[in-house]
């Protein structure tokens, strides 16, 4: 499975991209996070439906100096499988 969220707050400048690439490791998922132009965060995330509900849980929490406020979660078909979990600058 394979979602796009977007996560809207307070998310940048606060460790955001680093923490979401940790959590997706230790859960073994693939993908990337990037930081926006209009402040939220986008993160394309791949891996088992159970999985990626607790890593979105995680993400809800956010690093200690984070405020998340809203998530918007897209699911997409995968057309390729992705490879790690990168932080795109």
């Amino acid at each position: 499975m394979r979602l796009r969220i977007f996560v809207s707050g307070v998310v940048q400048g606060v460790g955001f991209r680093a923490y979401t690439q940790r959590v997706a490791e230790s859960y073994g998922l693939s993908g990337w996070v990037r930081n926006l132009p209009d402040g939220r965060v986008e993160i394309l995330a791949e891996g088992d439906e159970e999985v990626l509900c607790h890593f979105v849980k995680e993400v809800w929490k956010g690093p200690r100096l984070a405020r998340v406020d809203k998530l918007e979660i897209i699911k997409e078909e995968s057309d390729e499988p992705l490879r790690g979990f990168d932080i795109k600058y």
